[in-house]
């Protein structure tokens, strides 16, 4: 982001679908957005990497579905040449295969493109700022997948697609957590912020960070939505203390 005091930071946007009338629309919801700025726009994956490369934005749209180099294959592209890049994906598919093949090639935000506008703008801020978002219906998904019988092996009679949607991202053993680290995990899982964290354990908003941080590099994972599908996926339940 770049801005100056005073001036609100502006959001440089790379967008990747290969229908022309949906990036004009695109263009015209972003333009309405003082913070935001569509800097490139692209039909490929090869062409989104290549703006990407050449402008370095802070965030990308990725259809999954393009000519070429497809979304999930650019996206993990992506992130293994630009990790500081957020990737959120628009498209119009919605299966578990297609959303959690996504996650974990990187994507940070889900976003279905018969959503309402506002929430692809606060998906792009959500992903600038390094958070997460997924859309509700993906959310639901997500948390529907990962909370019945997260701990059961997979059935050699899956087929690759659900594999790719239950397989964990990075190392699945929460071995290496600490107590109040597992504890920590278990509140990102309800969906409690920093904050709200803060509050529940008595401790400070620093500690807190402190101990994400140290989740993310034990687990080898990116933000708070692989956190919330490890945490699932090992039956930590959301509940509160």
């Amino acid at each position: 982001m770049t801005g100056s005091e005073g001036v609100e930071p502006v959001i440089r946007v790379v967008l990747a679908d290969d229908h022309r009338l949906f990036r004009e629309g695109v263009a015209s919801l972003l333009q309405r957005a003082p913070d935001l700025d569509l800097v490139g726009s692209a039909a490929s994956g090869e062409e989104a990497i290549a703006l990407v490369d050449e402008l370095g934005p802070e965030v990308v749209l990725m259809d999954l579905n393009m000519p070429g180099l497809g979304g999930i294959a650019a996206t993990r592209e992506l992130r293994a040449r630009h990790p500081e890049v957020g990737v959120v994906v628009l498209t119009m598919l919605e299966d578990d295969a297609s959303v959690f093949a996504a996650l974990q090639a990187g994507a940070r935000g889900y976003v279905l493109k018969d959503a309402e506008r506002g929430d692809l703008v606060r998906a792009i801020r959500a992903v600038a700022s390094g958070e997460a978002l997924l859309c509700a219906p993906v959310a639901q998904r997500v948390l529907d997948q990962f909370g019945a019988e997260p701990a059961a092996p997979a059935p050699p009679t899956l087929t690759p697609a659900t594999h790719v949607a239950t397989e964990p991202p990075g190392d699945a053993s929460l071995d290496r957590l600490t107590p109040r680290e597992l504890e920590v995990l278990r509140l990102i899982a309800a969906g409690q912020r920093n904050s709200d964290i803060a509050e529940t354990l008595v401790i400070s908003q620093k500690t807190v960070g402190n101990h994400i941080s140290s989740i993310f590099a034990k687990l080898h994972i990116r933000d708070r939505v692989h956190a919330v599908l490890r945490a699932r996926q090992a039956g930590l339940g959301g509940e509160g203390p």
